[in-house]
């Protein structure tokens, strides 16, 4: 292996873990302004002394301003480490890193503060080797896991040459693998409006919001076509109706998550919704939309001699989940996702990180920074 990765990946892993308990030890549910802040905190503290901090707003209104790092270099290229430090779980739901055998788990673990922690550690390597490039800059956010707006940063960073993002990583078939290839996410919402009665005297004087939602989601997942040529997946995940045991529901709302390989594919799902289903008005709109991602042909390369640098497979795949990296994609097309640690249980009570991918994955993050600055 290139001894300069070798002795960067030893540098990183032998302060991973515990930076990952760190983070990991603070609650941030998507939202939550202190718990957002005092993991900031933590993550600045973790800086290359050479950076100089901002703190951006939020995409979303109501969450503590983003993080954003840069160092200025003397080389060519501009760099942009991305990644996120909120998580789904509530405080409830909240509890320390715990290592068990050769798995440590901990909320937020792999989705994402283990990317966090090795782009955290990238950056360091990186900020003492100046000459390597010309700006680098480590953009945190506060709100990658609920946010339903426009995405805020894409702008600033439009002329960069290159964007790793440290979503988790993943092994297949005894290769690492990065991400190149994401679907477009949306979140549909339908709500409805019916007539409250009494569901015991009255009952068919009501107009039934529950009723019309149910055959709703019925109706438009028969659209779900995840092998046809959109690959659209089309789930519904949520339907909330009714306050009252006795009285027909008035009032409801259905969600549905929708993937497909180009946001394109939405409309037809949009148009599927009834406007009017036994008396219930029913009203569709998109409150999500994040576009895919394909930097296959133009990473192809790079991944390929950054392979040769850690001397074992290293391919670009896709995955379904959405990340923010897809946000980067069109306007800077050297874009790689998937360089965090790797792990599995995402989103549950059971969410890990596998220890020995600490090192692992600071290999391929080295290896493939280095090849796209020329280090």
């Amino acid at each position: 292996m290139d001894q300069t990765i070798a002795a960067g990946a030893n540098e990183m892993a032998v302060r991973a873990e515990r930076e990952l308990e760190a983070l990991v030890g603070v609650s941030t549910p998507s939202g939550d302004i202190a718990g957002a802040e005092e993991a900031i905190a933590i993550c600045t503290a973790l800086l290359p002394v050479e950076a100089s901090v901002q703190r951006p707003q939020s995409s979303t209104p109501g969450c503590a301003p983003d993080l954003l790092a840069s160092i200025p270099g003397r080389g060519e290229l501009r760099l942009l480490l991305l990644g996120h430090v909120d998580t789904v779980f509530s405080h409830d739901a909240h509890g320390p890193l715990d290592r068990r055998g050769d798995r440590l788990y901990g909320p937020g673990g792999a989705d994402m503060k283990g990317g966090v922690v090795l782009a955290l550690g990238l950056a360091r390597f990186l900020a003492a080797r100046p000459e390597l490039f010309a700006e680098l800059a480590v953009l945190l956010v506060t709100d990658e896991e609920w946010r339903t707006s426009e995405f805020a940063h894409v702008k600033r960073f439009a002329d960069y040459d290159a964007c790793l993002c440290f979503e988790a990583g993943q092994w297949t078939n005894g290769a690492e693998e990065v991400i190149v290839r994401r679907k477009a996410a949306g979140s549909l919402r339908v709500t409805a409006t019916g007539r409250a009665a009494h569901s015991g005297s009255a009952p068919d004087k009501g107009r039934n919001a529950l009723l019309a939602l149910a055959q709703a989601a019925l109706d438009i997942s028969r659209l779900h076509d995840p092998h046809g040529s959109q690959r659209l997946s089309v789930v519904p995940t949520v339907l909330r109706s009714g306050d009252t045991l006795n009285v027909v529901p008035a009032a409801g709302e259905l969600l549905f998550d929708i993937r497909a390989d180009h946001l394109d594919a939405f409309a037809p799902v949009l148009e599927a919704v009834p406007r009017d289903r036994g008396g219930v008005k029913l009203s569709p709109a998109l409150v999500r939309q994040w576009p895919g991602m394909d930097t296959h042909a133009a990473t192809e390369g790079v991944i390929k001699r950054a392979a040769a640098r850690i001397e074992r497979a290293l391919v670009g795949t896709d995955r379904g989940g959405a990340s923010d990296a897809s946000h980067f994609a069109a306007s800077i097309p050297l874009t790689i996702d998937g360089l965090g640690p790797r792990g599995g249980g995402a989103h549950t009570s059971e969410e890990f990180v596998l220890a020995a991918s600490l090192r692992e994955r600071s290999e391929v993050a080295l290896a493939l920074a280095l090849e796209i600055l020329g280090g």
